[in-house]
């Protein structure tokens, strides 16, 4: 899964959001409902995640927000770029409204989380309609950035 886009907000910072400097930090992964997905010019823009489903997008919250686990942050020198990856996530069950997208955001503090504080990482555009039947996100390298002189 391959981001579709960088927030603007975000540029930059990546790798340094998913080596989780702080204490209480983690990156979470939110489904954006199909009805009403705003287009990625516009989202791109959205400063926190309050913003990004202010308007009409709209999260999915039948299925819920999964935090990655076992985020990895590997510097590749061969070939000049830095890559992000975590392991997959499972639903078991889920149903609900179609997918369109999921947002990987950085909670800076998830002892009081808050969306005006979630920070909108990347963008994966995904179509998914929540079955009931279990489903397995794949998630090798969510990001790769490399130096172009």
């Amino acid at each position: 899964m391959m981001a579709d886009i960088v927030f603007n907000v975000a540029l930059g910072k990546l790798a340094y959001y998913a080596s989780l400097p702080a204490a209480n930090d983690a990156l979470v992964v939110i489904p954006l409902e199909t009805s009403g997905l705003e287009t990625d010019a516009v989202l791109r823009d959205k400063h926190d995640l309050a913003a990004v489903v202010a308007g009409t997008t709209n999260e999915q919250t039948t299925v819920g927000r999964k935090t990655l686990t076992s985020v990895t942050v590997t510097v590749d020198d061969t070939n000049d770029r830095v890559a992000l990856d975590a392991a997959d996530l499972v639903w078991s069950s889920p149903t609900g409204n179609p997918i369109s997208a999921f947002v990987i955001g950085y909670v800076p503090d998830t002892t009081t989380p808050s969306d005006s504080t979630v920070i909108p990482l990347t963008k994966h555009g995904l179509s998914w309609s929540p079955d009931g039947n279990t489903f397995t996100l794949g998630i090798a390298d969510f990001f790769r950035a490399n130096s172009s002189a």
